[in-house]
């Protein structure tokens, strides 16, 4: 069957599915877009009828057409993966519902994107269906929404700030989500947090059956690993923090060694002699680190809070009993972040985020092996945007979708990919910039290395 459609979003029903479909009815046939196509795809006709009503309040919708497939159905994910130049994925928990997906995008050659922030579910794919991809010309990429852009890019504009001769050692990116009313976050994300905590093994597992991969070159020290629940107070920055176990560092950690192996990039299938140089230049501005994740708060009450629905989460996940109170009573567990119907719109409307990359490393890098060979400078760098699960993210999957319909030729044949080795050289940061998602320089200084 000859391709139909530029995007198909599959499971366009669901809570954020459909803020998916509203933004990409944005680009649909507008100026200067490569969308020119559109169908959603679940497995409830009536469902997806209503989601299109409701994402079309603004947009035109008369040539949206709707598929019927079910991530439980596989001929049905292959009619349609037939028809898609580009599958977005919606539809999680990943480790459940992921996999067949995949499947049936790569066995058709077509791209794929989602908004996964499961490692095991990622690193899975990327073990069983890396080489057929690439022998497919279907380019899989993982973790295009707020897992993991931000950090992924958020870490990628911090490394260019370090002009040689400096060189960074270690980032500390510092996640802050506010609203002017309560905060509700994305259940989805809760649900993967619990089922992630619960087969924790079976990421480890996958890990040391692969093989090992090249090591990015950090200069300087290895950051000290402390108790991942210890509470930290940043006195510059005026937040009180905790570790959050996110697939943003690992995310970021297999950029890195993608960039170890290929110190160039990853070439594009079609690209010509200048773009190709282009890359290259972009890909020796990036010096590797070490990245740690936490999640902020403004008072001492506040980090109690994240830190007790990690706890909570932590204790009961391993048991099925606790997986069972965690899934049905996320209101309670979470101390009201979490519920199963979502935030209201006004409660979409009024969040935003923020994250704020705290850079040490040194001036010049033959410091590393004089005096203390202790960081003596600081680059702070920032990354803000609105609510992080319902309209940062369908900003981020469907510009990443863009890039993919509009350079492909620029881009890898095919291969199971984080995102920022793919996207990293192109203008996403620029686009994401024009779209409401800032980065920003806040500043660079000197600190005492004693």
């Amino acid at each position: 069957m000859a391709t139909s459609y530029d995007i198909v979003i599959f499971g366009a029903s669901g809570f954020t599915g459909k803020y998916v479909v509203r933004e990409a009815l944005k680009f649909l046939d507008s100026p200067n877009s490569p969308i020119k196509t559109i169908a959603l795809a679940g497995r409830n006709p009536n469902k997806l009828s209503e989601t299109l009503n409701w994402a079309s309040k603004s947009h035109t919708t008369a040539a949206v057409p709707l598929l019927l497939a079910d991530a439980t159905d596989p001929p049905s994910l292959r009619r349609m993966a037939s028809q898609a130049k580009i599958v977005l994925n919606c539809v999680g928990p990943y480790r459940y519902y992921g996999e067949p997906v995949v499947a049936a995008c790569v066995e058709a050659g077509c791209d794929y994107l989602d908004i996964s922030g499961e490692p095991e579910f990622m690193e899975r794919v990327e073990a069983v269906y890396h080489e057929k991809a690439v022998e497919k010309g279907s380019l899989v990429v993982s973790a295009c929404g707020f897992d993991s852009v931000p950090a992924e890019l958020g870490f990628l504009f911090n490394s260019r700030q370090w002009v040689s001769p400096a060189v960074p050692n270690r980032v500390e990116a510092y996640l802050t989500v506010e609203s002017d009313r309560s905060v509700v976050a994305n259940f989805a994300t809760y649900e993967s947090a619990v089922l992630g905590v619960a087969n924790a093994d079976k990421l480890v597992a996958l890990r040391r059956s692969r093989p090992k991969r090249a090591r990015p070159q950090i200069r300087g020290p290895a950051p000290v690993r402390g108790p991942g629940s210890a509470i930290e107070y940043h006195k510059k920055l005026g937040l009180w923090s905790v570790k959050l176990p996110s697939a943003d560092a690992t995310v970021v950690r297999r950029t890195l060694c993608i960039l170890a192996e290929n110190p160039k990039g990853l070439q594009g299938v079609n690209e010509d002699p200048k773009q190709a140089n282009k890359r290259a230049a972009f890909w020796s501005t990036i010096k590797p680190a070490h990245l740690g994740v936490k999640i902020t708060a403004k008072t001492r009450p506040g980090i109690l809070r994240i830190l007790a629905i990690g706890l909570s989460i932590g204790m009961l996940s391993s048991y099925p009993h606790g997986r069972w109170l965690l899934l049905n009573f996320p209101w309670v567990f979470s101390l009201g972040v979490f519920k199963k119907k979502g935030p209201t719109e006004e409660e979409v409307a009024s969040a935003r985020f923020k994250m704020l990359f705290v850079g040490h490393g040194f001036s010049d890098s033959e410091l590393v092996y004089k005096g203390s060979g202790k960081p003596d400078t600081e680059i702070v760098t920032r990354v803000t945007g609105p609510d992080a699960g319902y309209v940062a993210t369908p900003i981020l999957l469907i510009q990443c979708a863009l890039i993919l319909l509009q350079q492909r030729g620029d881009l890898p044949k095919g291969g199971v990919f984080p995102p920022g080795i793919v996207f990293g050289p192109t203008d996403l940061q620029d686009r994401l910039q024009e779209n409401g998602i800032s980065f920003d320089l806040i500043s660079k200084s000197r600190i005492s290395s004693t």
